[in-house]
């Protein structure tokens, strides 16, 4: 039809204009679906528990990053924000800073679910490692469980185990004066960091190694996790900050 609209063109030209139509339509569906890809990338970030790890500050540290990285970012003070299934499976992060306390049955569901499903899980130190002690399908998805931390705040080495993956690429050894943590950890989770314990505070530990930072997959979501971020000073170490900025952008899917 579009041919017969053009009774003066030649034949080449009428194909050349066809062409030309093609080629607008297929840039059209390109353009559309480049769109689609950089859809804006959405995070829940939880916050509360107990206040010793200073979450509200952590809080304070991570969102506005995270909106510089340009996340779309929501922010709760209650665990009742995973009540809502649809919504939370609607994100493509969750950023968990709660330790101790309790989560009720409908929270954890709303949780394991959205992560499950494909949703991304990440955080740190107790506000992920140590959230809710009576749930071992919670320390299941994190992949460990803080069980003690020897002689408090002290010094000790982080050592870099894997320096291929992007999370911990580049980066070297570093010292760290804050809670040594002793963990129960899942063997499936990929370690990218550990410390070694010197046995000066509780003997019978000596020379065991204890992964810090690692990542694994709870169904089609990925959960990174460091066990480094006592209080939000600690996070003033280069290596420290790097490192749960990287994990959290590969949680998200940012980077892989």
């Amino acid at each position: 039809m579009m041919i017969h609209f053009l009774p003066k063109l030649s034949h080449y030209s009428r194909l050349a204009f066809l062409g030309f139509i093609l080629f607008s339509f297929t840039a059209s569906f390109t353009y559309l679906g480049q769109a689609q890809t950089k859809k804006q990338k959405s995070v829940l970030f939880v916050w509360g528990g107990w206040q010793g790890h200073e979450p509200e500050k952590c809080r304070d540290l991570f969102v506005p990053w995270l909106k510089k990285q340009g996340f779309s970012v929501e922010v709760s003070h209650t665990l009742d924000a995973y009540l809502n299934q649809e919504k939370m499976q609607s994100y493509d992060l969750i950023i968990q800073v709660y330790t101790m306390g309790k989560i009720t049955g409908g929270q954890e569901k709303g949780l394991l679910n959205a992560v499950r499903s494909g949703v991304g899980l990440a955080g740190w130190h107790g506000g992920l490692g140590d959230s809710f002690r009576n749930n071992t399908n919670y320390q299941f998805m994190v992949g460990g469980q803080w069980v003690a931390h020897p002689g408090g705040i002290i010094d000790y080495v982080v050592n870099i185990k894997d320096h291929q993956d992007p999370v911990t690429k580049g980066l070297s050894d570093f010292k760290m004066h804050s809670e040594q943590y002793y963990m129960h950890v899942d063997p499936g989770v990929k370690v990218l960091a550990t410390t070694t314990f010197s046995g000066k505070y509780i003997p019978w530990i000596k020379g065991v190694v204890m992964p810090v930072v690692w990542k694994k997959m709870y169904g089609k979501g990925r959960v990174f996790y460091s066990s480094l971020g006592h209080a939000a000073k600690d996070f003033e170490l280069p290596e420290v900050l790097e490192i749960m900025q990287r994990g959290i952008l590969w949680a998200a899917r940012v980077k892989d």
